[in-house]
């Protein structure tokens, strides 16, 4: 199972982020937990000074933008 993390504040990219991850995930149909990470000191504990950030198995996988739900199953696959 993957653990996916969307580490942000609760702003609007980082929502659209979690949806075009969720999204991205389940036309993968990968087995998966996806959790969002808001707590300011928490999100620096990856390393990550911008939001939204994207975190798989607690490796930040990008941080700073909202990719598409094809560029997002390209990294989860």
């Amino acid at each position: 199972m993957k653990k996916i993390q969307i580490l942000g504040t609760g702003c609007a990219k980082c929502q659209k982020l979690a949806e075009h991850t969720k999204q991205a995930a389940d036309n993968l149909g990968l087995n998966y937990e996806m959790t969002k990470v808001t707590e300011i000191n928490d999100i620096m504990a990856f390393g990550v000074m911008t939001t939204p950030a994207l975190a798989v198995d607690g490796k930040v996988l990008l941080a700073g933008k909202v990719p598409s739900v094809a560029d997002l199953e390209k990294l989860l696959g």
